[in-house]
């Protein structure tokens, strides 16, 4: 049997654990299958009764009737070792899935993930797939399977649609189910994931690609447990035309005091997966509001792929009302237009009648001037939604969208607007954080093809280097670094023409300049033999001198490397210098990248319009820029990526060329 019909349209259920008390969670299951028309066979497991709400218990799964193959899906929510006892009978009785309730797993310590580790490992043996644990369950709501703890399946019907939901938080299944049929979005099918020990959220995004029952998916996230799988899935879902929606919890700055380097600290987890959701595809929103409130908005489009500034015309029958919207959506970079107009909204305030309404908005969803419309709509929404919304249901379909702020509180017009697809919103924050994550959203990015690179040999395979040893890795990727050579005592000869600056060579010294290891300008050789002795007396652990030509250009870029935690290699390129950490002024894409797509981020960084030509000044040689971070993003194909972290600070960008002149590389452990 496929998964998808194990898990959503089980032929028969059985409950472990089903409660007779009908006002304990556990014996929510059997009521809301029962209330919702589940169609198949309930049998409820329950040792201690021979009848559980009126229907016919039996004391174990394994003395439940039916021959094997008969029960598709099991539902454990019985405590302690129960879950491993009914995970051997699904074994032996064919069962292909089971989820699971309990907690008692990850969720408990070392002691619990090692007992989850157990009961995955056994499962596969056993060839039985499992949700959970710490699931609340599945809900198919075309095919009426409530397989639930989750109390929101009391209300009396459940709202059909073509919107599905996988949420690694059971309770906020609940939540957006609720929130949603109060805003007139109907639903397909919705999955608790829990711990995520066996099935996670790229398999079920897998099986909602191939859902006819769905067009839009919508991810609630803690964390993000298989990026690859993920990614792949919302591929898949891309090309089946099915836009996946994510909201992820975290976008604090907890965990980035853990990065070694200036890439670390400028671009943490959360960035990373910013960079993530747009190379896959997957639209990320900021609000939970705006989770459900986007839907109409992608559904039965494709990503507008904008490389420029979105631009939004905006119609409005309160001026103050669309003002709290375009004030948020300036904030965005969304730029407001009004074909025709000297003012940045198109005002109908008393002016025009719902057949003018009605044209103007026709007009604009046609013009080449914008990239969407909006419409925002005062007070007569709520209790006039003939004179205020109307005139917006009227109005052609295009390609392009349409979005609709109400100012007052307005369900009759909200559900009208929800009726004919059209994305509503409650709050000028919502309204304007959909339409950012929808002009931000983008196709699923085509890895450049790259050849492998290689560390050389002599480099160490753990800890950090010290930066003649990053040196000869930049250089050996292709990247131009700065003449160099190591000066060692009683006389520290070398033959870098003056004048040079003089490092400590140390792999335990992180931040030099902090550390009094970096003496720059040295013009002679009895400066230099001053300056050495002084700073080594300051640094007494260092293997040698690093001295190197000084360097000069028209400014400093940082080009970091990072294998993120979570979604694997990235590649950021900002302005660099000691105060990188302080500007955070940078582009970031997971890696590898190509030399166009690096070129890109080059120009998504403002304190980079210096080497553009900005206002007359001298371009600095963005294509040399563009090479050395496609050059770096080439540590994610070495094989293994046994580097952590690498990082040229700077990276002088001069006329011609560019130089490496600082670098920290740091491999895993």
């Amino acid at each position: 049997m496929k998964l998808a019909q194990a898990l959503f349209a089980p032929r028969a259920v059985a409950l472990v654990g089903a409660s007779g008390d009908a006002a304990k969670n556990t014996a929510r299951p059997q009521r809301f299958l029962k209330k919702h028309g589940y169609p198949g066979r309930i049998l409820p497991i329950n040792p201690a009764r021979a009848e559980v709400l009126g229907e016919r218990a039996w004391t174990s799964l394994a003395e439940a009737p039916g021959e094997i193959g008969e029960i598709d899906h099991v539902f454990v929510m019985a405590p302690g070792e129960a879950v491993e006892q009914a995970l051997e009978d699904c074994g032996k009785r064919g069962i292909p899935v089971m989820s699971i309730f309990t907690d008692g797993f990850a969720d408990a310590g070392e002691a619990g993930m090692a007992r989850q580790v157990r009961l995955v490992v056994r499962a596969r043996e056993l060839g039985v797939r499992i949700l959970g644990p710490n699931s609340m369950g599945v809900v198919d709501v075309p095919g009426r399977t409530a397989l639930t703890v989750n109390a929101v399946l009391e209300m009396d019907a459940l709202p059909a649609g073509s919107t599905s939901v996988v949420s690694q938080s059971g309770t906020m299944l609940g939540t957006l189910l609720s929130r949603g049929a109060a805003r007139g979005l109907g639903f397909a099918k919705l999955v608790s994931l829990g711990n995520e020990a066996d099935i996670g959220a790229g398999e079920l995004v897998d099986l909602l690609a191939e859902d006819a029952d769905t067009q839009v998916i919508l991810l609630f996230l803690e964390t993000v447990r298989d990026a690859a799988r993920l990614a792949g899935a919302a591929r898949r879902a891309h090309a089946a035309d099915k836009p996946v929606v994510a909201y992820k919890l975290g976008r604090s700055q907890l965990g980035i005091a853990l990065a070694r380097s200036h890439t670390g600290a400028l671009a943490g987890t959360d960035a990373a997966l910013d960079a993530y959701f747009r190379d896959c595809g997957i639209v990320r929103v900021d609000m939970l509001e705006t989770l459900l409130e986007i839907v109409p908005l992608v559904a039965r489009r494709k990503p507008p792929d904008l490389e420029r500034a979105a631009r939004v015309a905006v119609v409005t029958t309160t001026g103050g009302g669309a003002a709290s919207v375009v004030d948020r959506l300036g904030m965005f970079g969304i730029e407001t237009v009004a074909p025709n107009s000297k003012s940045p909204i198109i005002d109908l305030t008393m002016a025009a009648t719902a057949e003018q309404y009605t044209a103007v908005l026709d007009e604009l969803l046609e013009s080449p001037e914008c990239d969407g419309v909006l419409a925002v709509v005062g007070s007569s929404a709520q209790f006039h939604p003939q004179l205020a919304v109307e005139p917006i249901v009227r109005s052609k379909k295009s390609a392009k969208p349409l979005a609709v702020f109400l100012t007052p509180h307005a369900e009759r017009s909200l559900a009208l607007l929800a009726e004919r697809g059209i994305a509503a919103f409650r709050t000028p924050e919502a309204c304007a954080d959909a339409l950012a994550a929808y002009f931000g959203w983008r196709s699923p990015r085509a890895r450049p093809p790259a050849a492998p690179a290689e560390l050389p040999r002599d480099l160490p395979r753990q800890g950090r280097l010290d930066e003649a040893q990053a040196l000869k890795l930049f250089a050996s990727l292709g990247i131009p670094v700065a003449e160099h050579a190591i000066a060692q005592p009683p006389g520290y000869a070398h033959a870098v023409p003056y004048p040079v600056a003089a490092k400590a060579l140390s792999a335990d010294i992180l931040h030099k300049t902090e550390a009094g290891a970096v003496c720059l300008g040295i013009a002679g050789l009895a400066e230099f033999q001053r300056k050495v002795r002084a700073m080594l007396e300051r640094v007494p652990a260092a293997r040698g001198v690093l001295v190197q030509k000084m360097e000069s250009g028209l400014a400093e870029a940082i080009v970091g490397y990072r294998d993120d935690p979570v979604v694997g290699p990235t590649v950021l390129v900002g302005v660099g210098g000691t105060l990188a950490e302080i500007y955070k002024d940078y582009a970031l894409r997971l890696a590898p990248v190509g030399e166009e797509e690096a070129a890109a981020m080059a120009a998504e960084v403002k304190g980079l319009a210096t080497v553009r030509g900005y206002r007359g000044l001298p371009p600095g040689d963005l294509r040399a820029l563009a090479k050395a971070v496609a050059a770096l993003s080439r540590l994610a194909l070495i094989a293994g990526q046994p580097v952590a972290e690498a990082e040229i600070n700077p990276l002088i960008v001069k006329r011609e060329g560019v130089v490496a002149v600082d670098g920290l590389v740091v491999m895993k452990e």
